[in-house]
């Protein structure tokens, strides 16, 4: 009987079959293209059968605020920390940690931050080449308060306001503040996403 493959050359054989998968999603709201998870599993998943590899999920932390939209309606922001389990034909394993984030006005923002932090372990674990900009192409300078409010209302489409829901957690700005402005971009997050016409 031959000698099982550890889970680091089932990835590696893995790899060698997936090098790519193209952005062929679109977000007709925000009018830009992505890679949405079943895509990415569809991609991968023959792959993985193929090297007798499994993925399993623990999520180690979850996370819920809820946020108004601009007609007032309530929406969930929910955000995960995920460790994804590679098992290999051997029985080893290794362990990638991610997180992922999805906004929900129903009951759906536990799965999409789910389906977000899955497409990223395997977009991550896999290496798999992706055309978004290096994120060390951008720079960004700590903002007063009334320069994030700037910053918000420019903003056009979900991208944009999900870097700055996520900077301004970090802007070093009151706590009450910090709260403001986050339900600011939600509104507009919100706005963007019902095709509402937002100020320019």
């Amino acid at each position: 009987m031959s000698e099982q493959k550890t889970i680091h050359a089932a990835l590696a054989d893995v790899m060698g079959d997936v090098q790519a998968v193209a952005k062929k999603d679109r977000n007709n709201h925000q009018k830009f293209m992505f890679r949405g998870i079943d895509a990415v599993v569809n991609a991968v998943g023959p792959a993985l059968r193929k090297h007798r590899v499994i993925v399993t999920p623990e999520v180690l932390s979850a996370n819920y605020e809820t946020v108004a939209t601009s007609t007032g309606k309530a929406s969930t922001a929910c955000r995960v920390i995920v460790s994804y389990l590679f098992h290999g034909p051997a029985g080893d394993s290794i362990t990638a940690t991610v997180a992922g984030e999805a906004w929900d006005s129903g009951d759906k923002a536990t799965p999409k931050a789910m389906s977000v932090a899955f497409r990223t372990a395997l977009l991550q674990a896999l290496a798999l080449p992706t055309d978004e900009p290096d994120p060390d192409s951008e720079t960004f300078v700590r903002a007063s308060d009334t320069d994030w409010q700037a910053l918000i209302d420019s903003a056009k489409d979900a991208e944009t306001l999900r870097a700055l829901y996520s900077q301004v957690g970090q802007s070093g700005l009151p706590g009450k503040q910090v709260e403001a402005l986050k339900a600011v971009i939600s509104e507009r997050g919100q706005a963007l996403a019902s095709g509402e016409k937002v100020p320019a």
